[in-house]
């Protein structure tokens, strides 16, 4: 025992050594907390990166999505006292194609471009009757869709009863009886004789027994119901003829964009019948009953057709300018994330915050959306890629309401667009689909679940389609499908 404790103490005081050294090399300032520099705020950590059409499917490292030619997007961890809204990386944002708008302030003329039709005018028709009980002695040569001249002969007819009439007038007339003389007058009239052979007879004071009918007006002969030989009652309809000094214009317009129209508003037409030419007219009516299947309005314009050059069923193309000039609060139409039950955009705002903001729209131009309430001039809004941050928006209920968020949820929005099947397969449908607008997204070719495999029955590779999906959280859902006429066939265009 006394051989090992010098070794036992020599150990020691090295340790001791080697601790004063120690104290003596370090930092003085390492030795108080007090002293330390303030830590630098970590950064936003990421829980996990995700693809916005399926963000269900979580991944723990970034890259490609295995569902969409597109990278992943990265969710953040934010606590709930910062403020409300989605933060995304510059770089991200950058990768992902967003686009900011300023909301401005513009002189809104709408400019409406639409197709229509000409048809008769239905106010400028004559109907030619038979006056009496007779037979037709001769018919004209005339057919039907015949232009013909006002007084133009038609037919030749016999009326026995007004032989008559026009015997027991010309007796009168050598009787000096002025009062008899007017009653025999007045029944050859009340018998159906027109006025102008009254006055023939009194004229010739020879009995006229043939009537000659005539065009009442002039333009097409639409229908000509006389054969020679033929027995007439009283009231027969015998010719319909329309007339051309003026036509109607019929245009559909979509029932959005209706405002601002009333009857006075000029018009300008363009004909393909008439290279070059601009017709002027006016809207004589807007029909009160609008389409069902189009959900369109239909106009009524009035044309001039001094020269009838005008024809029904001529096609035109026409420009109506809904409403007066006037400026107004604007946004791309593209930026408005249409739900079905309300509007809203995605606000941007600084350190790369974006909130979405409900808006009260007016007028849609197709290029600039009236904003009534929501915005002032100069925020910016996120015009191209906010589908992502809806999605994500709707995954933390951002600004909804739990009782807002519970109707939605009972009657969930419907997003629309249109496209052409590419694949049907599995209960899938792959369709090379054009832009949702309520979503902000852009056209591609991508397959969607059906709702109900019922849906695709009759439908085929090929079809152009019009469809309405609801945004779940498994991604982008077909609710509604249904399809449309082939390409050529005549129809209204959504």
């Amino acid at each position: 025992m006394n051989t090992r404790l010098p070794w036992l103490i020599a150990v020691i005081s090295l340790l001791v050594a080697l601790a004063a050294m120690a104290y003596a090399f370090y930092p003085r300032h390492a030795q108080s907390p007090a002293a330390h520099p303030p830590a630098m705020p970590d950064e936003p950590k990421v829980l996990y990166w995700y693809d916005p059409m399926a963000p269900q499917q979580h991944f723990d490292r970034p890259g490609k999505s295995p569902f969409m030619d597109m990278d992943l997007v990265p969710r953040y961890a934010e606590g709930e006292a910062e403020s409300p809204g989605i933060r995304v990386d510059a770089n991200v944002a950058q990768n992902l194609g967003m686009r900011l708008a300023r909301v401005t302030q513009q002189h809104f003329s709408q400019t409406l471009d639409v197709s229509g039709v000409l048809t008769f005018d239905a106010r400028n028709v004559a109907l030619v009757q038979a006056r009496s009980n007779g037979f037709v002695e001769r018919v004209y040569a005339r057919a039907p869709e015949d232009l013909v001249a006002k007084g133009a002969p038609l037919a030749d007819l016999l009326v026995p009863e007004w032989g008559a009439v026009q015997e027991e007038f010309l007796a009168l007339r050598g009787l000096g009886q002025p009062a008899l003389l007017t009653a025999a007058r007045q029944r050859m009239r009340l018998a159906g004789m027109p006025g102008e052979l009254i006055a023939r007879v009194e004229k010739t004071g020879k009995v006229q027994a043939i009537w000659t009918v005539t065009a009442p007006i002039a333009g097409v002969l639409e229908s000509l119901e006389v054969r020679e030989g033929m027995t007439l009652v009283a009231g027969q309809p015998l010719a319909r003829i329309n007339g051309l000094s003026t036509v109607w214009l019929e245009i559909a317009v979509p029932e959005a964009q209706s405002a601002g129209l009333a009857a006075g508003q000029t018009v300008e037409a363009h004909l393909p019948a008439l290279p070059g030419e601009i017709l002027h007219g006016r809207i004589a009516a807007l029909l009160p009953l609008a389409s069902l299947d189009s959900r369109s309005v239909r106009i009524r314009v009035e044309l001039p057709n001094t020269h009838a050059r005008l024809r029904p069923g001529m096609t035109a193309q026409v420009q109506l300018q809904p409403g007066s000039e006037r400026s107004v609060l604007v946004v791309p139409s593209e930026a408005v994330i249409r739900t079905g039950k309300r509007n809203l955009v995605m606000l941007a705002e600084a350190a790369g915050r974006y909130r979405p903001v409900e808006i009260r729209i007016g007028r849609d131009t197709g290029d600039f959306t009236e904003v009534l309430d929501g915005l002032a001039e100069g925020q910016q809004v996120v015009a191209s890629g906010q589908f992502l941050l809806d999605s994500e928006a709707s995954l933390r209920g951002l600004g909804v309401p739990s009782s807002d968020r519970r109707a939605v949820a009972a009657q969930p929005a419907l997003h629309e667009s249109e496209g052409t099947i590419v694949g049907l397969e599995g209960g899938l449908i792959a369709i090379s689909h054009g832009p949702f607008k309520s979503l902000g997204m852009p056209g591609m070719s991508m397959p969607f679940p059906l709702a109900d495999p019922a849906l695709a029955t009759g439908l085929a590779v090929g079809d152009r389609v019009r469809f309405a999906v609801e945004q779940t959280d498994d991604g982008l859902l077909i609710r509604r499908i249904e399809k449309l006429p082939a390409v050529g066939h005549e129809g209204h265009q959504p």
